[in-house]
């Protein structure tokens, strides 16, 4: 790139954006998501756990735990020259819910973490993006030491739709993170040609 052309003379390429949600419970990874794939520095909305909200902020299966995120985490990753996904991680606490219909305003779809050791945890996600018909997959964060389930066992747990994929994946790997975008990518466009095929039959 020279003074803002290409080489080969073409005009630079104006990026389609695309918003993208992470979601899931608390603890389950979303920070890291973000972290690992993101290719600017993370805006991250982190505070320490105190002992005031011990009695509502379940640790257990997570007792390394010491922050939590209290409005957003925000990141950008460039897919390929003419597409860049802005990630939104939400807050996985109930008490922060609130702010989900704000950050889930334009979105193209929503990666749901899923963590086998508090599988529940993510059921008010899964009820959400249903509920309001946003495309999105699974992702279950394959944690250390805890145990592996078949992805049919996994599905049947959370009673998915036969459409909704549900991916193994790891929140710490980039590559990893980046196969979860790009089948939410995908995913969500899909859908959207399904509906307008409903539309012109």
């Amino acid at each position: 790139m020279i003074f803002g052309r290409s080489q080969r003379g073409k005009p630079p390429v104006e990026p389609v954006t695309l918003k993208i949600l992470v979601a899931g419970g608390f603890g389950v990874g979303k920070t890291t998501l973000v972290g690992a794939v993101s290719e600017i520095r993370p805006l991250r909305t982190e505070e320490l756990l105190t002992e005031a909200g011990r009695p509502v902020d379940d640790v257990s299966g997570v007792e390394g735990k010491h922050t939590t995120t209290v409005a957003m985490d925000f990141g950008r990753i460039t897919l390929r020259e003419d597409l860049v996904l802005y990630l939104f991680g939400t807050p996985g606490q109930e008490r922060f819910w609130f702010m989900w219909d704000e950050l889930s305003e334009g979105a193209l779809g929503a990666v749901v973490l899923a963590d086998t050791r508090r599988l529940e945890d993510c059921f008010a996600a899964v009820d959400y993006f249903e509920r309001r018909s946003i495309p999105f997959l699974v992702g279950v964060n394959c944690f250390e030491g805890s145990a592996r389930y078949p992805a049919e066992t996994v599905r049947q747990a959370l009673d998915l739709d036969a459409q909704v994929p549900l991916v193994m994946c790891d929140a710490r790997d980039r590559e990893s993170v980046k196969e979860l975008l790009v089948g939410v990518v995908q995913h969500a466009m899909t859908q959207a040609a399904d509906r307008r095929g409903a539309v012109t039959t």
